[in-house]
């Protein structure tokens, strides 16, 4: 019913010793994970154009990858997207407000006190924000 494996696994194929190839500590890979996040929320801080915090972020970012984030160019963006009638605004800080959270929850779980200090102010500034804009849109 089931064909048989030929082929011996990659694992088996690298070395025969587990320290002859790479592995990351769980810390490591915290760390890998939390500055993906930060440098994602990065990039939707800096679209919002909120340069003080976006600067605060990049700082976190450069501390974990020990080197600068690449940032894309300042550009005005159209805070209503045409194609499908919706506030492109919104959008952005309901983004912002899911990456600080996920940003949160790393930090929290590698003990980064000043990230997750950071990512939850990021949040409540964006719900705080999407809060003012569905108050706006009822009136």
């Amino acid at each position: 019913m089931y064909e048989p494996i030929r082929t011996k696994s990659v694992v088996h194929r690298m070395g025969a010793a587990p320290a002859d190839y790479p592995h990351r500590s769980r810390s490591e890979a915290l760390d890998i994970q939390l500055a993906g996040h930060l440098a994602a929320l990065l990039a939707v801080t800096d679209e919002l154009g909120l340069d003080e915090a976006a600067a605060r972020i990049a700082a976190q970012v450069a501390r974990l990858r020990g080197a600068q984030p690449t940032r894309a160019p300042q550009s005005p963006s159209p805070s209503y997207d045409p194609a499908d009638g919706t506030d492109r605004t919104t959008a952005l800080h309901q983004r912002a407000h899911d990456l600080a959270a996920r940003a949160l929850l790393v930090a929290a779980s590698r003990a980064d006190t000043t990230v997750a200090i950071l990512a939850a102010e990021r949040m409540d500034a964006h719900a705080a924000a999407l809060t003012s804009q569905d108050l706006a849109g009822a009136l």
